[in-house]
Parts: C-alpha cells; structure tokens; sequence
C-alpha cells in the first residue's frame, strides 16, 4: 500500500514540477495537496534561510494532516546584487499585488547599472517531516545567469530570464522534462528521494 506524502505547497507552478519529479514513486508513495485534505495554513516563511523556512512548512503541514510531508522552500542568488532577491524572491517588489512580471521587471531595473554578465545561482531546499517530526533535508543548486530580455513560455517566476549558459536557453525555454532534469528544485528533490524512501520504509 503507497504511502500517503503530502506536499506542502499551493504553489501551481511548483506542484507541477514536484509531482512530475516524484512520479517514479508512484508505486512507494501516494501524493496528496493541502486541497486534498482541506487542509488550508498560513506559514510566516520568517526564518533566516531557505532550510529554515522549508522545515517550518513541513512541520506545520506534517503535524496538521498527521502524514509524511514535504516542503521546500527555494530563490534567486545575483551576485551583482550580494545574493539578492535570495530569501525574498517571491516578495521581491513593493507594488501590491506584484506579479512575477512586476518582480522580473524590479531585478532587472536593479541589475540596470551594474556590468553584465549577471551571473546568478537559482538554491533549493527540501525538507521532509515525519509524523512524528523526525527532519530531513536536501539541497539542489543551478547556476546561470540573468539576462535583459525574457525568453520562454514554460517556467514560472524569474525562469524566462535566468539563462543556462551551456544550453543556451532560459529556464522557460525548456521543456518539463529537461527541467526535471536540471533545474534547483530538481536537483533538491533528486537527492531527497532516497530519504523519503528511509522514512517510509520505517
């Protein structure tokens, strides 16, 4: 019998990935959304760093639907910008209601006047939380860089922007499954599947 793992997130972009990352589980692990449960937390992603912030989600969705869950939490480094967005990617913009165009369009007047190549890393943390809090963690890292025109259709955030320079193609360029093959997240959530397998083999 699968057993049941919970992702945290209501992310769409992001719950697409995952689930394709995992689908070679299938046989070990049923995937289930927040939505599944109804089960709807606010998590303050308050904390230092992107494992922080990871392992508050995972515990606060594991200790609430009493089942195997994983989070992640993940951003942009520039190194023209001393790692920022980094922690505050998804926030990065001060206009309400701010859209990735609006934070791609906010990186990009900040990266203005510096020189370029705008080199940059894209950092992945997964944790995974058992039901009785037992931790464990991942990290997954892509490095690029930015580029001044957005390319791409696929992808979600910073991705029609963030270049892989040995491809040649942004992030949004590629398809779903060369994506899954590369990208952060991916890498996080390859090196994660081995510990989901120790936690539910428990």
């Amino acid at each position: 019998m699968p057993t049941p793992l919970l992702i945290a997130t209501s992310n769409p972009g992001k719950l697409r990935e995952l689930q394709a990352l995992l689908v070679d589980l299938h046989d070990q692990i049923q995937l289930l959304l927040p939505a599944d449960l109804n089960l709807s937390l606010e998590v303050v992603e308050d904390g230092d760093t992107y494992l922080e912030n990871a392992v508050k989600k995972a515990l606060a969705y594991g200790q609430a639907s009493g089942l195997l869950t994983l989070a992640d939490d993940s951003g942009l480094e520039v190194d023209a910008l001393n790692g920022a967005p980094g922690l505050f990617s998804a926030r990065y913009s001060d206009k309400p209601g701010a859209t990735d165009v609006d934070r791609r369009i906010h990186l990009l007047d900040n990266l203005h006047f510096h020189p370029r190549p705008w080199t940059a890393r894209f950092r992945c943390l997964v944790a995974l939380a058992s039901p009785n809090g037992e931790l464990r963690h991942s990290e997954g890292i892509c490095p690029g860089e930015i580029i001044p025109e957005e390319r791409g259709n696929n992808g979600f955030g910073y991705d029609p922007i963030f270049l892989l320079s040995e491809r040649g193609k942004t992030i949004a360029e590629l398809s779903m499954a060369e994506k899954n093959t590369l990208s952060h997240r991916a890498r996080a959530v390859h090196a994660a599947i081995p510990l989901i397998q120790e936690l539910i083999s428990r």
